[in-house]
């Protein structure tokens, strides 16, 4: 399974441009809304608001990275040479999904790193509990990939994802307050795991942690049931 992973590493960054974009996007983004708001005050757009959800946007890119890779080797008939090696069905899920945590990690540093720069104030140590506390979402979203690329093509999963990051970076008011879409829209946000992971990041590196048990176990509970989901996917693939 570790070979495996190795292996999956090694396959992400044979493209490192998408690899850079996934990076780079929330980068531009955090810069082009905070210079909005040094000019047009908003306290959507000041980086301790910003920051935690153009972390939660990046990861999006994850399930497409994720997601893309596994369709790809349906398509070289890869996975199906390895459906003869001693490899489970959670090895397959954490073979792939091991090789995202570290680029989820520089993800999110790299972010608030240039959220200080561009005039974030915070202790170091809350921006690292901020970090940790993200990590279920990222694996979250990594595993929601595992689950698209295995019941999915890869043309399919283009637009799959391009809807996905959409509902992403507005159901999670990763750069808009989410009660401007009204009451309905309000309550899906609040049902769905990406506004819970934003609130708490921002609550942490501000130094509140009097929400964590309100938001952190919705993060928690989606990473789980997408693990489950992942599994559950792969073992519909290699009955096929």
């Amino acid at each position: 399974m570790l070979n495996f992973a190795v292996r999956n590493r090694k396959e992400i960054f044979r493209d490192p441009l998408s690899v850079f974009l996934g990076i780079a996007l929330p980068i531009v983004l955090l810069v082009v809304f905070t210079t909005i708001e040094k000019n047009a005050p908003l306290d959507t757009f000041k980086a301790i608001n910003l920051t935690p959800g153009l972390i939660v946007f990046s990861f999006a890119f994850l399930t497409m990275f994720s997601a893309l890779l596994i369709a790809k080797d349906k398509q070289s008939a890869l996975l199906k040479r390895l459906s003869a090696s001693p490899l489970r069905t959670v090895d397959y899920v954490i073979g792939y999904a091991l090789p995202m945590l570290p680029l989820s990690i520089f993800q999110t540093l790299i972010c608030y790193i240039i959220a200080m720069f561009l005039g974030l104030t915070a202790d170091i140590l809350d921006i690292l509990a901020s970090t940790v506390l993200l990590l279920p979402l990222a694996m979250m979203s990594t595993f929601l990939g595992l689950f698209l690329g295995a019941l999915f093509t890869e043309k399919q999963i283009s637009g799959i994802g391009t809807i996905y990051i959409t509902l992403v970076s507005f159901l999670g008011g990763a750069w808009m307050d989410i009660s401007l879409l009204g009451e309905t829209f309000e309550k899906i946000s609040h049902a769905l795991p990406f506004v819970h992971g934003i609130e708490l990041a921002r609550d942490v590196i501000a130094g509140n942690y009097a929400t964590f048990n309100e938001h952190f176990w919705w993060t928690i509970g989606y990473a789980v049931l997408t693990f489950v989901l992942a599994q559950l996917a792969f073992k519909k693939m290699f009955r096929r």
